[in-house]
């Protein structure tokens, strides 16, 4: 895989778990019960796994998750980037 192919694909669980906990905020989720349902329950292997721990790092990174204790939640930005896409 290349570094563009790499960084794409990442961008893409990057979105897909941004999209997941803002669809179900204000509920909390957990790390681990968020992996297990975004993975569809199925164990994705290592490299499934890698990819979701990068997303949610990158994402705190950015400001757009937090970590709570073991829970995942979005920050108030990504709160709010979601209330003006809905406009």
């Amino acid at each position: 895989m290349t570094a563009a192919s790499t960084a794409q694909g990442d961008d893409a669980v990057q979105a897909a778990v941004l999209m997941e906990v803002l669809a179900l905020h204000p509920a909390q989720i957990a790390f681990d019960e968020l992996q297990r349902e975004m993975a569809g329950g199925e164990d994705e292997g290592f490299a499934g796994r890698d990819a979701f721990h990068r997303a949610v790092r990158d994402l705190a990174g950015s400001g757009l998750l937090r970590r709570e204790g073991d829970s995942v939640l979005p920050t108030r930005a990504a709160l709010r980037m979601a209330e003006l896409w809905e406009r």
